[in-house]
């Protein structure tokens, strides 16, 4: 198959002010009920939209499916079919990169987003919001395979980067493009855009979703994506904290590391020199104790972390300087007119 890029069919250059973003993979028997229900929803509104479908390298007959659904509806629908299945926060970044309009809202392809809560979404952002994120409150899905896990990763996320949502991992959210912008979505990321979101000062709010029970196709999500989560939350507080300073938080480690390094050393000492002293025992042979092998590690371990965070500064650096990205967000300037030239501005 042709690479995504050009195998779109151009809905033509009227403007989108509404992009759904919609990756499926092995949905077949989902997509073209859930592209009658969007049309449904969406066909009244005044404001132009796109239904933008990524096929995340399906094998069941989804493609072929959504190039006819195009066809059909040219108007409105884009279609990208990837080379290979990429997962879904690759597949939602290829629909994120081909979007035009200036809301934005990823939904799941498996029909339980309910495509009617997009009108309360997008009157949710009317209310001055820059993100609406839904909570399926009452989730139609299995007890201990996917809600349990998703309370207890929910809670943590929540508790760990400070942003008060209870359903992290729901795709159906409403975002102004603004917030956006620049950002690149990498393994399961796609579900913390609201921390980000919230860290560069966007206003976020929470809105209760309907959730439908599947109804066709199989679940892709098992318990293995909870620890994928954790992982991923654990680099977005190392990007929050330390990414404009990581020798702090290698620097700290490595610091640690010599100073038990140079414990176990007198330690060492203590039990070859002074402790048959103290105890009427006999010395013991620096073989005898784990106490040398301990001093090594740690020490090696140390200067590496420190040698690890020196790198990850050029890297830092290089990052910002080559692109000429500020280390700061500004908001508003206020200033008075210009003065004049030649004016005089000594009291």
């Amino acid at each position: 198959m042709k690479e995504f890029a050009t195998v779109i069919k151009k809905t033509g250059d009227s403007q989108v002010a509404l992009s759904i973003l919609i990756p499926v993979y092995n949905e077949a028997g989902n997509v073209v009920a859930l592209h009658k229900e969007l049309d449904s929803v969406l066909r009244g509104q005044a404001t132009g939209y796109e239904l933008i479908f990524v096929d995340d390298g399906s094998t069941d007959g989804t493609a072929r499916l959504l190039a006819g659904i195009q066809d059909a509806d040219p108007e409105h629908v884009r279609v990208a079919f990837l080379k290979r299945n990429c997962g879904q926060t690759a597949a939602l970044s290829a629909a994120l990169d081909l979007s035009r309009g200036s809301i934005l809202i990823p939904m799941d392809g498996d029909r339980q987003n309910d495509p009617g809560d997009i009108p309360r979404l997008l009157g949710k952002l009317d209310e001055g919001y820059d993100v609406v994120s839904g909570w399926r409150r009452d989730r139609q899905d299995t007890l201990i395979t996917r809600k349990v896990p998703s309370w207890l990763a929910n809670r943590l996320v929540a508790r760990i980067s400070g942003v008060s949502l209870h359903d992290f991992g729901c795709t159906m959210k409403a975002y102004r493009r603004k917030v956006l912008e620049g950002v690149r979505l990498y393994g399961e990321m796609h579900r913390f855009i609201p921390i980000f979101a919230t860290w560069q000062g966007a206003k976020v709010a929470e809105l209760v979703v309907n959730h439908r029970a599947r109804t066709a196709g199989k679940t892709k999500y098992g318990l293995g994506r909870t620890f994928n989560v954790v992982l991923d939350l654990i680099l977005i507080l190392f990007y929050q904290k330390y990414a404009q300073r990581p020798i702090h938080l290698f620097g700290r480690i490595g610091l640690i590391s010599i100073s038990l390094s140079l414990l176990s050393f007198a330690g060492m000492l203590y039990f070859k020199f002074a402790h048959h002293w103290m105890t009427r025992n006999y010395p013991k042979d620096f073989v005898e104790t784990p106490l040398p092998l301990l001093a090594i590690m740690f020490f090696l371990g140390g200067v590496q972390s420190i040698l690890m965070g020196v790198l990850a500064e050029m890297i830092m650096r290089t990052y910002y300087e080559s692109q000429a990205k500020t280390t700061y967000l500004l908001g508003e300037v206020r200033q008075g007119p210009a003065l004049p030239p030649g004016s005089d501005l000594e009291d």
